[in-house]
């Protein structure tokens, strides 16, 4: 992924209208297509990548750890890393992502409705 220069002008406006808009902010933050599975799968509780690799059997190895690093980056998640052998790495949400669940559950149950009038 190319870098972008923190003060090239894509980034500056992005800063204006991310403190300008707030729906910007949470796209920002919770925007695409996996983050906000990833997300779903957390709410249940902590987990090993593991066990969101085949909750999420779509999603290329490369992505899902784009975006866990992503979500860390962005303090929804919280990757512990135990020194053991084999290592054991477990992702949970941090208070910040625990209140997303009601963005979340929401969008799931306009998905359950949306879902029934197609």
């Amino acid at each position: 992924m190319t870098k972008i220069k923190e003060s090239s002008t894509y980034n500056v406006n992005r800063e204006i209208v991310m403190q300008e808009c707030p729906v910007t902010y949470v796209m920002n933050k919770i925007g695409g297509h996996w983050k906000p599975i990833i997300l779903y799968h957390l709410l249940s509780g902590e987990k090993r990548y593991s066990e969101i690799r085949k909750a999420m059997p779509h999603i290329t190895e490369k992505m899902l750890i784009q975006h866990l690093k992503q979500l860390e980056t962005d303090k929804l998640l919280v990757r512990e890393s135990r020194p053991v052998v084999p290592p054991h790495v477990t992702y949970t949400l941090t208070e910040a992502g625990h209140e997303l669940r009601t963005v979340i559950n929401a969008m799931a149950e306009w998905a359950a409705r949306d879902m029934t009038r197609q």
